[in-house]
C-alpha cells in the first residue's frame, strides 16, 4: 500500500492526527462498561482524582443505573457536564488550597460506610499533586515544597510515590482503607510506565508494599533535598498500609485505559495511510534530553542505511521521561518540549524526519503546550531568531526556544492522561 500523498505534503498535520487518535484511545469508557460492577444494597460513593478523572465521571454517570453521589478532583479549568457526581478543581503540577479542601471532602465521602456500601474510585494520572493532605504536624506549605523538591530531582514515578505516600492521609490506599468495611472498586486511566496501578496518583485507593525504608533510599540515591521539618517528619512517620491489611480485602481494581492501548490505536492509523509503524516501547524512562538523543539515533540510521525501520515508516513510542534541574533553576517548557529541542539538536540539517512529543492529557509541564514538533530546520528556525538552542536546552528553557521556531504543539487539555506521546515520522 502506497503512503498517503497527503501525509507527504503536511507531515505535522499527519503527527496531530495520530495525537488525537491515541487521545481517543485513552478514552475510559469502554474500558468502564466491561468491569461494571453489580448495584449494592447500599449506598454507591464515587471518589476521584486526576487529569482524566472528569471524563471518567462521564462515562460512569454515562453507564451506571442508579443513584450516584460523589466527587472527582481534576486539575483548574477542567469542565464536564455530571448531574451526580460534583467535579472539583485544583491545581497542578504544584498543589494549592482547593486541593486540601478537595482531598478533605474525598475523606469525608468514605466516612461511616456499612459493608451494604460500594465505592467507586476513578483513578488517573495527575492526582499527587491535586490531593495535598498532609499529615498530623505538617501543612500545605511542606506538602508543596515536597511536591518541589520531587519534581527537581529527576527521580521516576516509584521513588516519588514512595515518598509521597509516607507524609499524606490520602496516598497509599488510605482513602480506600477510610472507606471500610465497605468494598471499593478502582478504575485507573494508567499513565505510569508498565501500568503499575498502585503508582498511578500515588494510589489513593491502592495499597502497595513499598516500605519507609525504601522511601528513606530514594531520597539518598536522588539526593532529594528536604527541610529539616520533612526529615524530621519521616523518621517519625507510620508506615503506610500494606497490600495485605484485611482492610483491602475483596477490593477491585481494573485498568480501563493506557499508554500502550493508545500507542497500538496510532500504529494502526498509521498502517490504514500505508505506513508501516514501530512500537518502540510504551515504558521509556530516562533523562528526556538522552532519551531524544536515543531517538534520533535510530532515526539517522533509519534514514542512511534504510534497515532496522527504513522509510518511509513511523516510530512510536511512549513512557515518562524526567528533566532533573539541578540547582541552577529552569525556564519554561516539561519534558516532551525538552525531548523535542534535544531531538531537533541530534537532526539539525536532515531531510524527511519529522517529530512530535507530546502529553497526551494536553499540558507539558506547567505551560499551555501539550509539547512541540521537530524537523530538520527547527534548529534553523531558533537561530534565524537570534537564539542558540543548546543554551536553551542546558537552561531548561525549550518554551521559550520552540516557541520562537514556531514549533510549539497546542491541543488544551484532552480529558484523559495515558502518558506521554512520541512519533517519529520517516519519509522517503
Amino acid at each position: 500500500m502506497a503512503v498517503d500523498p497527503e501525509i507527504l505534503k503536511t507531515p505535522r498535520a499527519f503527527l496531530a492526527e495520530l495525537f488525537d487518535v491515541a487521545v481517543k484511545a485513552g478514552n475510559p469508557l469502554q474500558g468502564i462498561k466491561a468491569n461494571l460492577p453489580k448495584r449494592p444494597k447500599g449506598r454507591v460513593i464515587v471518589v476521584g482524582a486526576g487529569k482524566a478523572s472528569a471524563q471518567m465521571a462521564v462515562a460512569l454517570e454515562t453507564l451506571w443505573e442508579g443513584p450516584l453521589e460523589g466527587a472527582v478532583v481534576s486539575r483548574h479549568g477542567t469542565t464536564a457536564e455530571l448531574k451526580q457526581i460534583k467535579l472539583l478543581t485544583a491545581a497542578h503540577p504544584v498543589p494549592d488550597a482547593a486541593g486540601l479542601r478537595a482531598s478533605n471532602h474525598l475523606l469525608q465521602l468514605v466516612q461511616n460506610l456499612t459493608k451494604d456500601d460500594l465505592v467507586i474510585a476513578l483513578i488517573s494520572g495527575g492526582g499527587s499533586a491535586l490531593l495535598p493532605a498532609p499529615q498530623e504536624g505538617l501543612t500545605l506549605e511542606d506538602e508543596i515544597e515536597l511536591n518541589t523538591a520531587l519534581l527537581k530531582s529527576g527521580a521516576p514515578i516509584s521513588a516519588m510515590n514512595a515518598i509521597r505516600k509516607h507524609i499524606s492521609l490520602i496516598k497509599g490506599g488510605r482513602l480506600a482503607a477510610s472507606a471500610y468495611p465497605a468494598k471499593v472498586i478502582s478504575f485507573v486511566v494508567s499513565d505510569i510506565p508498565g501500568d503499575v496501578l498502585s503508582l498511578v496518583s500515588s494510589g489513593p485507593t491502592i495499597a502497595d508494599d513499598v516500605s519507609l525504608g525504601d522511601a528513606w533510599n530514594f531520597i539518598a540515591k536522588y539526593e532529594i533535598a528536604l527541610s529539616a521539618k520533612l526529615m524530621g517528619h519521616l523518621k517519625a512517620a507510620r508506615p503506610a498500609p500494606s497490600s495485605e491489611d484485611p482492610v483491602f480485602h475483596g477490593h477491585e481494581v481494573h485498568l480501563v485505559a493506557s499508554a500502550k492501548h493508545s500507542l497500538q490505536a496510532a500504529a494502526d492509523h498509521g498502517m490504514t495511510h500505508g505506513l508501516p509503524a514501530y512500537i518502540l516501547s510504551d515504558a521509556i524512562e530516562g533523562e528526556s534530553h538522552e532519551v531524544a538523543k536515543m531517538h534520533a539515533a535510530m532515526a539517522l540510521f533509519a534514514r542512511s542505511e534504510g534497515r532496522n525501520f527504513p522509510p518511509p515508516c513511523l516510530m512510536i513510542s511512549g513512557g515518562e521521561t524526567t528533566v532533573t534541574i539541578g540547582k541552577g533553576g529552569a525556564g519554561k517548557g516539561g519534558r516532551n518540549g525538552e525531548f523535542a529541542l534535544s531531538f531537533a539538536l541530534a537532526i539539525a540539517g536532515q531531510e524527511g524526519i519529522h517529530c512530535l512529543a507530546a502529553d497526551s492529557d494536553g499540558i507539558d509541564g506547567s505551560e499551555n503546550n501539550a509539547g512541540a514538533f521537530a524537523d530538520g530546520h527547527t534548529v534553523d528556525r531558533i537561530l534565524a531568531k537570534k537564539f542558540d538552542p543548546s543554551t536553551f536546552l542546558k537552561a531548561h528553557d525549550s518554551w521559550t526556544a520552540l516557541n520562537e521556531a514556531g514549533d510549539l504543539f497546542l491541543t488544551g487539555p484532552t480529558g484523559t492522561n495515558v502518558n506521554d506521546f512520541r512519533a517519529i515520522l520517516l519519509l522517503p
